[in-house]
């Protein structure tokens, strides 16, 4: 933000060059990252010229913390240090592209609050639910290339059997960036592989597994006894639950049904392309997955379910892309879970233009205004209506699905998805809904009528049967333990045990701390005859406006108690006591102290605890008082 050196700055009078919104920059890409790392760039001439101020944090960047519960911790704390060094903030805008759109979908979902609105950029839902087509491109891969080329020396079909126009995503998935080795715990955890703590089956099996379900235990928790293999037994202990699963997946029926594959190609891919175990190794056999791992990610929001992000204005900008990773079906797999748990998505607003993963400047520009604008309306509506209510009755009237052709905005959305089509999944082409959520299917058995006008030869049905011997995915019933996602989750009572917070501390006015001290002490008389004692006087005051009670002031002479300690009883705020203790001091000549303490034993609590002391020096020398 903008700061002038020369000026104070204190949180409850902060400068005029910050208005008290934050842009908040979430970075992209994934990784498991075991390195500290630099943060992303925060000096948006164009944000900070507007009197923004540009957050970021290296654990909110996806590619160097791709654990999105640590993401959200870091934004909670970062926000308690900026109110407590500059003051209070009005709302927190998001931004970010792939890795840094999924952390925004996911923040502002599962720990609502952190953020208000968000512009997630070339976006994802979530970590889990992209990460399965990751995995499965390089299932499809191999076996392209490895198995059955022969069979599929036609680039559409391949791309058909994987959800998109041609192979080119799934090459992009594993070939170009190389993601589905999140999963692989001898990935290098953001370094090399050859690193000695790195864990490997055969040389370390002792060693740090880098997959982000082991990079995030203590979310994901460890294997239970009755899954671990060899190694797991020899350590005693499983490594993170994976909820990956392919089993019962269909991959291609989509192509099949619409006959853009045949059903020889449908048969061989699915007998043989085949699954990962936990060590990312292939397997010919399908990859169960983790009923409990499935639980975890549905129960604490590691699948995305949109059920609280009705809360949020959202402005997703898309680049158009069908080509690599991002893929525009992305923005409308969001906009089908929202549909989906809220009834609606009149909060989510869509811009999509020609440029390629990111939308122009231009566009961003607009973006931004318009949710800076959405937000401030919300902030005006002093109404008691639930959030969700305000996000959508202050929606701006910019904010609308809308095109760009060039710089040109199209809001004909039957033209918008003639010039930007979309695709789908390796699951949607499964036979998967459009919300992509599920993590492991329900089965049933094989019928041959699901698969009508399309026919098999009693050998291929053989071969079928051989090849999902536990039945296919029935994506008629929910997926295996889906269930609602709690919000503010916590994992602090064990690995994989997570808990809702519950609601949040209600705050209750603290009353305000009185302030005590010895405004003065006198000595009198200025001459001693006979017998007589020396008297000393003091001012007691509260200077602060809460009350005290039961006040005990120390008279001491030369370190000495004059006696027990006197009692006030109730001082108020703004209130001065008189007190005065007698020492019979006429035969002792020399120089002495006089101190007076309040609240000696320091039972109150005080706004300044070091002003409660004060002394006086003097001198007695035949009789007089110097």
């Amino acid at each position: 933000m903008l700061f002038d050196p020369t000026q104070p700055w204190e949180p409850w009078t902060p400068q005029a060059g910050w208005n008290g919104k934050i842009s908040w920059t979430f970075g992209g890409s994934s990784t498991s990252d075991h390195y500290q790392r630099n943060p992303p760039d925060v000096l948006n001439a164009e944000r900070l010229g507007a009197g923004f101020m540009v957050a970021a944090s290296s654990l909110n960047t996806h590619g160097q913390n791709n654990n999105d519960v640590v993401s959200s911790e870091t934004v909670m704390m970062l926000k308690e240090r900026i109110i407590e060094q500059y003051g209070e903030i009005r709302y927190v805008i998001g931004d970010g592209c792939s890795g840094g759109s999924i952390l925004q979908h996911m923040l502002a979902n599962a720990y609502p609050g952190l953020i208000d609105g968000i512009q997630p950029s070339c976006s994802y839902a979530d970590s889990r639910t992209t990460g399965l087509e990751s995995v499965d491109c390089s299932l499809f891969l191999r076996y392209f290339r490895n198995t059955s080329p022969h069979l599929w020396p036609i680039e559409t079909q391949r791309g058909a059997a994987t959800g998109h126009p041609s192979e080119s995503t799934c090459i992009a998935w594993v070939d170009v960036f190389a993601f589905d080795q999140t999963a692989n715990p001898s990935n290098g955890c953001g370094g090399s592989a050859s690193e000695p703590w790195v864990y490997h089956a055969d040389t370390n099996p002792e060693g740090e597994r880098c997959t982000s379900v082991d990079y995030a235990i203590a979310v994901w928790g460890r294997r239970d006894p009755d899954l671990w293999g060899p190694i797991e037994q020899q350590l005693g202990r499983g490594f993170g639950r994976n909820p990956y699963s392919n089993e019962g997946v269909q991959y291609g029926l989509h192509a099949l049904i619409s006959g853009e594959i045949l059903p020889e190609q449908f048969v061989d891919l699915n007998e043989k392309i085949g699954g990962r175990d936990i060590d990312y190794n292939w397997i010919p056999q399908r990859t169960s997955g983790d009923r409990t791992a499935s639980a975890i990610a549905y129960g604490t929001g590691r699948v995305n379910d949109a059920s609280r992000l009705d809360r949020v204005p959202i402005i997703d900008l898309r680049g158009h892309d069908n080509e690599e990773i991002h893929t525009d079906v992305n923005s409308y797999i969001m906009r089908q879970r929202l549909l989906e748990a809220n009834g609606h998505a009149d909060n989510h607003v869509i811009f999509i233009s020609q440029a390629p993963l990111v939308v122009l400047p231009s566009v961003a520009a607009e973006a931004f205004g318009l949710m800076d604008q959405w937000l401030a309306n919300i902030e005006a509506d002093t109404s008691n209506d639930p959030r969700e209510v305000k996000v959508v009755r202050n929606k701006p009237a910019g904010a609308v699905d809308s095109c760009y052709i060039g710089t040109e905005k199209v809001t004909d959305q039957s033209k918008c998805r003639l010039l930007f089509p979309y695709f789908g999944t390796t699951r949607i082409a499964a036979g998967g809904p459009m919300v992509n959520d599920v993590m492991k299917c329900e089965l049933k058995p094989l019928n041959r009528l699901d698969y009508l006008p399309v026919t098999f030869t009693d050998e291929q049905w053989r071969r079928l049967q051989t090849a999902f011997p536990t039945g296919v995915c029935d994506f008629n019933r929910p997926p295996v333990n889906d269930r609602p996602s709690a919000e503010w989750v916590t994992f602090m009572d064990g690995l994989g045990v997570g808990r809702p917070l519950g609601p949040p501390p209600v705050a209750t006015a603290i009353a305000p701390l009185p302030d005590l001290t010895v405004t003065s002490v006198t000595v009198s008389p200025t001459k001693l005859t006979g017998g007589d004692p020396l008297t000393f006087t003091a001012v007691i005051s509260n200077i602060a406006a809460g009350a005290a009670s039961n006040v005990a002031v120390r008279f001491l002479v030369d370190g000495t108690p004059l006696g027990a300690d006197q009692v006030i009883g109730d001082l108020a705020g703004g209130a001065s006591r008189t007190l005065t203790a007698q020492w019979a001091g006429t035969a002792q000549n020399g120089p002495h102290t006089v101190e007076v303490r309040v609240d000696p034993a320091n039972r109150i609590a005080e706004l300044n605890e070091a002003n409660n002391t004060r002394t006086k020096t003097f001198a007695i020398q035949g009789g007089k008082i110097q």
